[in-house]
C-alpha cells in the first residue's frame, strides 16, 4: 500500500532542549494543514530538519528523538551548525531567496555555499532512500531542496515524485546569473509533476528549461529521457473555515481595541520582516499620504506588524533598524498627544490576536515587492465573512495572490502615488462597493482552500504517473535488454545498424565537437572483433568525417544518409547517382537566414545542405525555422528535394537518398539470425521501416516511431552495448 512521503527543510515539529529534556512543539502551517486534510493516502511520513543542531546532541539523543518523531509521523534529517550556516543561511537564503525574489543586488554567489547545498540535499536523499519504496508518493517542498527530486530519481527511477515551489520562479534573464542554473533546473526536472503558485512562475520555469537545458514543452508538458512530466499552477489556499469562523478572545479584543478609538480608522500591515515585503516603501507611501492629505491626520493610523525573521542575517538586522527609524520619523513629524500615526509591533502574534486585528481593520495594506503567494491577503478576506462593515484589501500586483484576488485594489508597490491614491480610495469606498468586492473574493477562496490545493496536487501527480504508464509500453526495459542479450548470445550471423549523432554520441553545439570518445571507440572495436557480427554505422555525416573518426575500425560506413557507403576496409562508393544543381538556388536562401539568425550556420555536404541553429536564441530560432520551411517547401517539389526538420537543424537533400534504401545493401546480403538497429531522428525511420519483424529496433528519445522500443539517451545505449560486448 502506498504512503505519502512529505519532504521539506523543516518538520512540522520543532525540538528544543529545556532543563535537559527535549520539548516538541508542533507548528501548524499551511502545508501541514493541507496535508493533514488529505483523504488518500492515509499513511504518511514527513522528513525534515527538527530544528536542533546535531552538534548539540549525542547518538543516544538522536535515537530518542527519532523514535519520538516517528510516533508523530515524522522522520528527522539531522543538520550540523555548518550545514545550517552554509546550506540554509548561506545558499538558500543568501543566493536563492534574493535571486528568485528579484533582489539580484543582495545575491551572493559562493562556491562553498553551493557545495553545502548539494551536500545537504544528498544527506536528505540518503536518509529518505533508506525509508521509502517505489510505491510511495513523494512530495518535495520548496527552494531548499531543488536538487533532491533528481537525486531520488537516480536511486528509484520509477518513483512517484512531485515538487512544489512556494516562492516565485524568476525570469530567464535573472536565473541565467546563477552559475549553477543547469543543476538546479535538472534537479527539479527529476520530478513527475512540478507545481507553482501561479502561471507566471510556470511560464518562467518552462522558458528557462527551454533556453538553458534545451527541453521544449507542449501544453505545459515535457518529455525528458522518455519520461512525460507536467508543470502546472496550483494556487495555495488557506484553512478558510478557521478564519471565517474565528472568535476573538474577549481579553485579546480589549487589548486590540486599545489601538482604536471612535475617531481612528485602522490601516493594517502584517508581514515577516523581510526586504521582499516592501515595508520601507509602504512607510514612504504612508508618509506621503499624510503629507498630501492632511485632512486624514488624527483620523487614521497604520498598525504595522513585522514578524521577526532570519535575525542573524545582517541585511535583516539593518532592515529592522531602517524601519524603526522611519516609524520614529513619521510619528515625530505628524504625531500628537492623542494620536500615533504608526503603531509598530516587532513580534509574532497569536491566531486570536491576528484575527482580531483583521476584524478591526478598515484597510489591509499588503504591498510586497515580490511574493510567491501571500496568504495574509486571503486570511484577511476570510475574516470579512461575518463583519458588518467590510474591510478593503489593497494588494501588490507582485504577490501571487493578486491573480486570484483581482477585486482588491491592486497596486504597483513601487508607484508611491498609486499607493497613496489606493489608500484614499479604500478609506472613501462605499459599504456597498466594499461588500461587492469582498463577496466575489470570499466565494473564490472558500472554494479553493488549502485542502483543495493539496488534493489537486496529489491527484494530478497520480494522473501524470498513469499517463507515463500508458506511454511506457515500448520502453527498452532491463528485462527486454536481458532477453535481447540472450538472443544475441544464441545467434550467429548478426547485423548491427547504428546511427551516429544523437545515438552513439550526444549532440554538440558544433558538429565538429561530436567526435567519438575512447569509450565508444572501444565498444565499437569490441563489437567488430566478434566474427559473427557485421557492424554498420549509418550516419548523416560526410564520408571525410566518418573516415577520419571511424575509418580505422573494421566496420561498414554509410555517409550522408545513404548517398555513399564504404564496406569495411574498402573504398567509398556512391549509393546512387544524383546532381547538386538545386544547391545554387537554395544556398542564397540559407545564407539570408544565417544572417538574420545569430548563432546559426550552414553545413554543406556532398549531397545535402544543413542549416544548424543549436547555438541560436531559442524563440528566434523557432520563428526562423517556420519561415525557412515555408520558403523552401514552395521550391522543393520542382527541384526534387526534401526539406526535413531534425534535432536543431533543417536539412535539404534529394528525396531519392535515404537510410532505408542504404541498409537494404546489407539486409539482402545474408539470412541474418539477429538484427539490432538504433537511431534517434526522422532519417532513421526509413531504416526502421525496412527491418524484418524479428529485428530488435530502438529509437533514442521521444516522438512517434517505427522502432519497437525506446531508449532515453546515448548513455543508455552505451550501457546496453557494454553488457553486449561483455558476453
Amino acid at each position: 500500500m502506498s504512503r505519502l512521503i512529505i519532504i521539506s527543510n523543516r518538520l512540522p515539529v520543532s525540538i528544543s532542549r529545556q532543563k535537559g529534556n527535549f520539548k516538541y512543539n508542533e507548528s501548524v502551517g499551511g502545508v501541514a494543514t493541507g496535508i493533514s486534510s488529505l483523504t488518500e493516502p492515509k499513511k504518511r511520513l514527513w522528513f525534515g530538519w527538527p530544528g536542533i543542531s546535531s552538534d548539540k546532541i549525542s547518538s543516544s539523543d538522536k535515537i530518542q528523538i527519532t523514535s519520538e518523531l516517528n510516533s508523530k509521523g515524522c522522520h528527522p534529517v539531522f543538520l550540523s551548525n555548518k550545514n545550517i550556516r552554509d546550506f540554509y543561511s548561506g545558499f538558500s537564503n543568501k543566493t536563492i531567496w534574493p535571486l528568485f525574489h528579484y533582489f539580484s543586488e543582495f545575491t551572493v554567489f559562493d562556491e562553498n555555499y553551493w557545495k553545502s547545498y548539494k551536500a545537504v540535499n544528498r544527506l536528505f536523499c540518503d536518509e529518505i532512500i533508506k525509508q521509502i519504496t517505489k510505491d510511495d508518493i513523494i512530495w518535495v517542498h520548496d527552494y531548499q531542496l531543488m536538487l533532491l527530486p533528481k537525486m531520488i530519481r537516480e536511486q528509484l527511477p520509477e518513483a512517484h515524485i512531485g515538487f512544489f515551489l512556494h516562492i516565485p520562479f524568476p525570469s530567464f534573464e535573472l536565473l541565467r546569473n546563477l552559475p549553477w542554473r543547469t543543476e538546479i533546473l535538472e534537479g527539479i526536472l527529476g520530478s513527475d509533476l512540478m507545481g507553482f503558485h501561479e502561471y507566471d512562475y510556470v511560464r518562467h520555469f518552462l522558458s528557462s528549461v527551454y533556453r538553458i537545458c534545451g527541453h521544449e514543452h507542449q501544453l505545459n508538458k515535457l518529455i525528458i529521457e522518455n519520461r512525460h512530466i507536467r508543470v502546472d499552477a496550483f494556487p495555495m489556499g488557506i484553512n478558510y473555515e478557521k478564519y471565517a469562523n474565528s472568535k476573538t478572545n474577549p481579553a485579546v479584543q480589549k487589548e486590540i481595541h486599545q489601538l482604536q478609538n471612535n475617531r481612528i480608522r485602522i490601516i493594517l500591515s502584517v508581514d515577516r520582516l523581510d526586504y521582499t515585503k516592501g515595508i520601507l516603501k509602504r512607510l514612504e507611501a504612508y508618509d506621503w499620504f499624510l503629507t498630501k492629505h492632511p485632512e486624514y491626520r488624527e483620523k487614521v493610523s497604520l498598525v504595522m506588524v513585522a514578524v521577526p525573521s532570519r535575525t542573524k542575517v545582517e541585511q535583516y538586522a539593518l532592515l529592522r533598524e531602517d524601519i524603526e527609524k522611519y516609524v520614529g520619523r513619521i510619528n515625530g513629524a505628524y504625531g500628537t498627544l492623542g494620536w500615533t500615526p504608526v503603531s509598530y509591533m516587532y513580534r509574532s502574534l497569536s491566531f486570536e490576536q491576528i484575527t482580531a486585528m483583521y476584524n478591526i481593520a478598515d484597510v489591509a495594506l499588503i504591498s510586497p515587492l515580490r511574493d510567491g503567494m501571500n496568504l495574509v491577503a486571503k486570511e484577511f478576506i476570510a475574516t470579512q465573512n461575518n463583519k458588518k462593515f467590510q474591510g478593503i484589501l489593497i494588494l501588490s500586483e507582485m504577490a501571487g495572490a493578486a491573480s486570484e484576488l483581482s477585486e482588491a485594489i491592486v497596486i504597483n508597490p513601487h508607484d508611491k502615488e498609486a499607493v497613496v491614491n489606493a489608500i484614499k480610495d479604500a478609506l472613501e469606498m462605499s459599504q456597498e462597493e466594499r461588500l461587492r468586492r469582498n463577496l466575489l473574493m470570499l466565494s473564490r477562496i472558500s472554494r479553493y482552500t488549502v485542502t483543495r490545493w493539496a488534493n489537486d496536487f496529489i491527484n494530478s501527480l497520480k494522473e501524470v504517473k498513469l499517463e507515463q504508464d500508458n506511454l511506457a509500453t515500448k520502453r527498452f526495459t532491463q528485462i527486454l535488454q536481458k532477453e535481447t542479450i540472450q538472443y544475441y548470445t544464441n545467434s550467429d550471423k548478426r547485423l548491427i545498424l547504428l546511427d551516429y549523432d544523437g545515438t552513439l554520441v550526444p549532440f554538440a553545439k558544433l558538429p565538429q565537437h561530436a567526435k567519438p570518445d575512447n569509450e565508444i571507440l572501444t565498444l565499437l572495436e569490441a563489437l567488430c572483433s566478434d566474427l559473427n557480427n557485421d557492424l554498420v554505422v549509418v550516419s548523416g555525416r560526410d564520408k571525410e568525417t566518418l573516415s577520419e573518426w571511424l575509418g580505422h575500425l573494421p566496420l561498414n560506413l554509410v555517409a550522408e544518409h545513404g548517398a555513399s557507403y564504404r564496406l569495411k576496409n574498402k573504398s567509398w562508393k556512391a549509393m546512387i547517382q544524383y546532381n547538386n544543381e538545386w544547391k545554387k538556388e537554395i544556398y542564397p536562401i540559407l545564407e539570408l537566414f544565417e544572417d538574420r539568425t545569430p548563432g546559426s550556420f550552414i553545413e554543406e555536404k556532398k549531397s545535402a545542405l544543413v542549416w544548424h541553429f543549436r547555438k541560436s536564441e531559442p524563440d528566434l530560432a523557432k520563428l526562423r525555422t517556420h519561415e525557412l520551411k515555408d520558403a523552401l517547401i514552395m521550391m522543393a517539389t520542382n527541384l526534387n528535394i526534401g526539406v526535413f526538420e531534425g534535432n536543431k537543424i533543417i536539412e535539404i537533400k534529394p528525396v531519392s537518398i535515404n537510410k532505408g534504401q542504404a541498409v537494404r545493401l546489407w539486409l539482402d546480403k545474408k539470412d541474418w539470425r539477429f538484427i539490432f538497429c538504433v537511431g534517434d531522428d526522422y532519417t532513421d525511420e526509413d531504416m526502421f521501416s525496412e527491418l524484418p519483424e524479428s529485428a530488435v529496433s530502438c529509437k533514442i528519445g521521444t516522438g512517434p516511431s517505427n522502432a519497437k522500443f525506446r531508449l532515453s539517451s546515448p548513455n543508455e545505449l552505451r550501457s546496453f552495448l557494454r553488457q553486449l560486448v561483455s558476453k
